[in-house]
């Protein structure tokens, strides 16, 4: 079942969150990494910010979570996880399609660049990297985040992103790993 989080999951999300992130743990640059990888200032702090989170419960469990934030003209995308015990079960896919039918705006999702799993599973949604110049502009005009995250971080934009500024799907470029021994 997918829903609205609110106050009461707090510590189920936070658990949620640090659980699943271990995904991340040797794919981010290290000086990003840090314990535990979502503090809960910050995640009170994205709650206060306006990220409205949704949730998929398997009997009454909290397992998959998955943000949407109307920032000006776009809908972003954010802190997408499953738990550890529950990936590659579908929840992500099902959350995602759900959040997709909240909003008639464009959709934008950022993430780390050397997440390539990560990639691969918004590209299977439709998804597509927006070029190397854009990508910064736009992290820097509806995201909070450090510049060292602008710098090791994509952005990937839904068709109606495109289309919306007339663009054919030749003119991204898409995401080569630094090392092809790290991709998946």
């Amino acid at each position: 079942m997918i829903r609205r989080c609110d106050e009461q999951d707090f510590e189920a999300m936070y658990a949620l969150i640090n659980d699943a992130a271990q995904a991340y743990r040797g794919a981010i640059p290290e000086d990003r990494w840090k314990e535990p990888y979502m503090p809960r200032e910050e995640l009170r702090h994205e709650m206060t910010a306006g990220v409205v989170f949704w949730g998929y419960e398997d009997m009454d469990e909290l397992v998959g979570l998955m943000g949407i934030q109307d920032v000006q003209d776009v809908t972003l995308i954010r802190h997408a996880y499953v738990r550890t015990d529950h990936q590659r079960q579908g929840i992500g896919s099902h959350l995602l399609r759900h959040l997709l039918t909240l909003t008639t705006r464009s959709r934008l999702i950022g993430t780390w660049a050397d997440a390539v799993w990560a990639m691969r599973f918004y590209e299977r949604h439709g998804f597509r990297q927006v070029s190397r110049e854009e990508k910064d502009r736009l992290l820097r005009q509806y995201w909070s985040i450090p510049e060292r995250q602008v710098e090791t971080s994509v952005v990937l934009a839904d068709e109606r992103w495109f289309a919306a500024r007339g663009e054919k799907s030749d003119q991204t470029r898409p995401y080569e790993p630094t090392d092809p021994q790290r991709g998946q």
